[in-house]
């Protein structure tokens, strides 16, 4: 394979693409149109569905239908967007059907505008619907790790039969890098070929495919009765526990000796990274630990890493989200049961941080 030169959306989209989308809905929104206007040339192209709905509301359930139906399906929108598909999100998860979203988020709340921010932590990684669930959500730093991430969430969402996140901010959504793009699948991914029923060809066994030669499926998320909806909560919680141990996904950078650590997602960690190296040209002795997945969060490596350091710097483009899951994962975790100190540093409303002011707040807790 060689490397071409890629715009993040356009990227996002081609790898959905190789990794076998059969439909895409979606409306659109700045910073992630070029999502929705890539996959409205390239689906036709391959004789797959892609529908502009009449808004993000009905592009949700466009979504939430298709993957009843077992086809491999996509939205992607911008934090507003996200916002108005939280009540269909809710009901894709509690039906246990397989999707994939990308939030390439914007500076809020409200309208706000269309440069790049993180405020969507809580929104996406908490379950920003209603009911005990969370989405599989993972954060790329990179047009490559974007490409990488997406290709990989489909083979996830219909492993676990879940809703993936892929969460990029603006910068990531809009940049141009040199990258590699995978293979290209048939349409479907041709995937878990032992959950495929003979009726319905690469479709999933639970599948709403027609119930000709077999038992009807039914795919529901209401459960009137109050002792049988917690029952199908606590096997939701089950899967939501597998997810825990098994897809936890970060990157280290300069850790070995590392007595101060940043954390930083995406283009935060990014930009924390370059703040990292030059601090280690002054002699700190800081490394960097960059979540990969949100949810699952890696709070059991944060913990190990909690023995070793002495502080910790949480980057974000936000007031503060994920450092609350970083504080969890860390208190009590330093010798002797202490819990290591936890500063923060963080730019809002679409505003980016830079490695010199990074920088400066590292030189602060190496004091």
């Amino acid at each position: 394979m060689t490397k071409e030169l890629l715009k993040g959306n356009e990227a996002i989209a081609e790898a959905a693409v190789r990794a076998g989308v059969e439909a895409y809905f979606g409306y659109p929104i700045t910073p992630q149109t070029e999502l929705l206007e890539y996959m409205s040339r390239r689906l036709p192209e391959l004789n797959r569905a892609f529908l502009q709905a009449e808004s993000e509301v009905a592009a949700i359930n466009m979504v939430y239908g298709a993957a009843c139906a077992g086809a491999r399906v996509m939205t992607s929108s911008s934090s507003p967007g996200v916002s108005l598909m939280m009540e269909g999100v809710s009901y894709i998860f509690g039906s246990e059907v397989p999707c994939v979203i990308v939030d390439v988020m914007r500076g809020g709340p409200g309208l706000g505008n269309i440069a790049p921010s993180q405020a969507d932590y809580f929104q996406v990684v908490k379950g920003g619907g209603h009911g005990d669930y969370r989405p599989i959500t993972l954060a790329p730093a990179t047009v490559q790790e974007a490409i990488d991430l997406t290709y990989q969430a489909f083979e996830l969402a219909e492993k676990y039969r879940t809703i993936v996140f892929i969460l990029l901010d603006g910068n990531i959504g809009q940049m141009m890098e040199p990258a590699e793009l995978p293979p290209m699948r048939a349409a479907g991914g041709r995937s878990n070929s032992a959950e495929r029923s003979a009726s319905g060809g690469h479709r999933a066994a639970w599948a709403l495919t027609g119930a000709q030669g077999r038992s009807k499926n039914i795919i529901t998320s209401i459960y009137l009765v109050p002792e049988v909806e917690e029952e199908y909560n606590l096997k939701l919680q089950a899967k939501l526990a597998l997810i825990r141990e098994n897809e936890v996904r970060c990157a280290e950078y300069q850790i070995e000796d590392a007595e101060h650590l940043v954390v930083g997602f995406g283009t935060s960690g990014r930009v924390a990274q370059t703040a990292v190296k030059q601090a280690r040209a002054e002699g700190l002795r800081v490394g960097l630990f960059r979540p990969i997945s949100l949810f699952p969060f890696p709070e059991k490596r944060l913990a190990e890493l909690a023995r070793q350091a002495r502080s910790f710097l949480v980057v974000e483009m936000n007031a503060g989200q994920m450092i609350e899951d970083v504080r969890l994962a860390v208190s009590g975790q330093g010798p002797g049961g202490s819990t290591p100190p936890v500063k923060f540093y963080g730019r809002m409303g679409g505003v980016v941080p830079l490695p010199d002011e990074v920088l400066e707040a590292i030189r602060g807790i190496a004091k």
